[in-house]
């Protein structure tokens, strides 16, 4: 069940024998949760580390006139909660955007393996960093890109992503969002999200209808966003820790 996960880290380190054996070795469950379910709440101090092992999900933060901001969206071999044992709780919230499953693993256990193994500690640690850096791309965009660039990085983001976990079939790839999830992490109206839509296609960058996304224009559409992939760490060749 951890094969997502070790997929990911192989992008980036070269994982021994014994790395992956520590790693398939833990005692995980799989948990299976329906789509569009907030299962990890802001305040919460969840006893297990959750991988999502198949589906979508997203980062969120809740405000009290019931809207939400997405800030992360995740797919398989992402972590959800890495650092909850340092934080002591969940700063944010976690939502399902289609039927997921997740991968838990004891806290107490993915300690031990970390402390033990120094190459996962620092693929551990690395995943953390890569989540800091995607948001902070994100804040970039929010600043200093118009609507339509935002909106095309956002497509551009998860080619890359969905290529390195191989499930992009050449320029196409599921993506089961709505025009309100892509408003909810843009900060644009999901009014606004259509015409950009609309607008990405009569540019001929992309199709976006029925879950599905079919880049028509791959290097056209990653110079309209201004996306440049080294914030995401995956042209690297891997390397030993």
């Amino acid at each position: 069940m951890i094969t997502p996960l070790i997929k990911k880290f192989e992008r980036r380190f070269l994982l021994s024998d014994v790395d992956r054996a520590a790693l398939e070795s833990l005692d995980t469950i799989l948990l299976q949760v329906r789509s569009r379910k907030s299962f990890l709440l802001e305040g919460d101090s969840p006893e297990y580390v959750h991988v999502v092992h198949s589906g979508f999900a997203c980062r969120y933060k809740a405000f009290p006139d019931g809207s939400r901001m997405t800030v992360g969206f995740l797919i398989p071999g992402d972590i959800c909660d890495l650092n909850v044992s340092t934080l002591g709780i969940m700063d944010h919230s976690i939502r399902t955007l289609s039927e997921c499953e997740f991968i838990q693993i004891p806290r107490e256990a993915l300690s031990g393996v970390m402390a033990e193994h120094p190459t996962l500690d620092r693929a551990f640690r690395w995943v953390a960093l890569l989540d800091e850096s995607i948001l902070r791309e994100w804040l970039i965009s929010s600043r200093r890109r118009s609507a339509e660039q935002q909106v095309a990085h956002l497509f551009c983001e998860f080619l890359v992503r969905l290529q390195a976990i191989g499930v992009v079939d050449q320029s196409s790839y599921h993506l089961p969002l709505t025009q309100a999830d892509l408003s909810d992490a843009t900060g644009l109206t999901t009014v606004h999200v259509n015409r950009m839509l609309q607008r990405l296609r009569r540019e001929e960058l992309i199709e976006f209808k029925e879950k599905n996304v079919r880049i028509l224009n791959i290097d056209g559409l990653m110079t309209f966003a201004d996306f440049r992939n080294s914030y995401l760490f995956l042209d690297h060749q891997s390397f030993i820790a």
